[in-house]
């Protein structure tokens, strides 16, 4: 039997003890918390738009036009939870992504556990990047079919599973985030598209991290890519909102209408929020093509400044990780720089492999050169 207490102990002897912070106010780029003010370096606000307080009334002036703004659907889509407000935003997704259809979720957990689950049947098996979300390898545990893992970006240990084991299924299915959450990098969706081709593969991407930020329509980055099956994203990010979808061919929503739990069994979301997601796609993230472009540049140098003082950083996107490795070590670096007034938080495992420990650092839209780049030298002082 558990011991819970004792399994609570372990996890704070190891560095591994999470407990939900004490947020008292956001604004823009800063956060508040005990009376103190911390630029806010832990958040997936990446084009500056949840804390906007500008936003909320401007949108609150246009909702009193339309029509049946309510806040709660109280039931499933499939029983009496379907409204107008969710339909156009459908339909606005799979324009914009120019699909056939797109199918909302409540989150991107939600969408990655029911979109996995629902079409590895038994007899299908399901190919999926090693360092993919946890909702991804959720959905692949719920599935009734097998999945195999192969080694982060190494798509010749792709090709060599597909090689051996695809031929043993009916359907197999590949799927990887383009931006991964942890490490910042991306995966070369081109390369699985044409491996998606050799096998006859299903191909679903998981745009969470890179949706709103990529893309000249901000679609991520498959953006203008042809092959993709199905792409994954979620509203509650860039989009500063709550929600995910996924976008596709007509018979893989009819399908997923029918076949993912997350969806049949789920109150739908609400219209208001339905509202407010379509308001931001079509009045305010069509313009900040350059604020986005601005973003991946002020990382890309703090990435060069990091390594400057020869700290370990990885990837190619808005996400700047620090890796540090020792649990104890990136817990006590992420506290002193709080107390410099940064929000950043330490990343352990199992969120990341074991010796992996990092501090994540989470740009956006609104952070400036001048308060980013000298972190490097803060971070390098402290890690002495």
């Amino acid at each position: 039997m558990i011991n819970f207490q004792e399994e609570i102990t372990n996890l704070k002897n190891q560095n591994q003890f999470r407990s939900i912070p004490e947020i008292e106010h956001k604004s823009g780029r800063y956060i508040f918390s005990e009376g103190q003010k911390y630029l806010n370096l832990s958040s997936n606000d990446y084009l500056g738009l949840a804390y906007d307080e500008d936003l909320v009334p401007e949108f609150l002036e246009f909702v009193k036009t339309a029509q049946n703004p309510l806040f709660s659907s109280a039931s499933a889509r499939l029983l009496t939870g379907n409204h107008t407000a969710l339909t156009e935003l459908e339909g606005y997704v799979a324009r914009l992504f120019n699909k056939e259809r797109c199918l909302l979720f409540n989150s991107g957990y939600h969408a990655n556990i029911g979109v996995v689950s629902a079409l590895c049947e038994k007899g299908c098996a399901v190919f999926s990047d090693k360092l993919n979300h946890a909702s991804i390898i959720d959905g692949m545990k719920l599935a009734d079919g097998d999945f195999y893992r192969y080694r982060h970006l190494d798509y010749e240990h792709l090709e060599e599973l597909l090689a051996k084991k695809a031929q043993e299924y009916s359907k197999v299915f590949i799927i990887s985030e383009s931006v991964f959450s942890m490490d910042g990098d991306a995966c070369d969706i081109q390369k699985l598209v044409e491996i998606k081709n050799k096998y006859n593969a299903v191909l679903i991407i998981d745009e969470a991290h890179a949706f709103g930020v990529f893309g000249e329509k901000g679609c991520g980055l498959s953006e203008d890519i042809v092959g993709v099956d199905l792409v994954v994203a979620t509203f509650g990010k860039a989009l500063a909102s709550y929600g995910a979808f996924v976008v596709g061919d007509e018979y893989l929503i009819e399908y997923l209408c029918n076949k993912a739990r997350s969806f049949i069994f789920s109150t739908a979301i609400p219209p208001i929020n339905a509202m407010w997601t379509l308001w931001l796609l079509e009045n305010k993230t069509p313009f900040l093509g350059e604020k986005r472009s601005d973003l991946i540049t002020l990382a890309d140098k703090f990435r060069q400044e990091l390594r400057k003082y020869d700290i370990k950083t990885l990837g190619e996107s808005q996400i700047v990780p620090v890796i540090i490795g020792e649990n104890e070590k990136t817990v006590q670096a992420a506290s002193q720089l709080r107390s410099l007034g940064y929000w950043v938080l330490p990343i352990r495992p199992p969120t990341v492999p074991k010796g992996g420990a990092r501090l994540r650092f989470s740009l956006n839209t609104l952070m400036t050169e001048d308060e980013i780049l000298p972190l490097a030298g803060l971070i390098s002082e402290i890690l002495e």
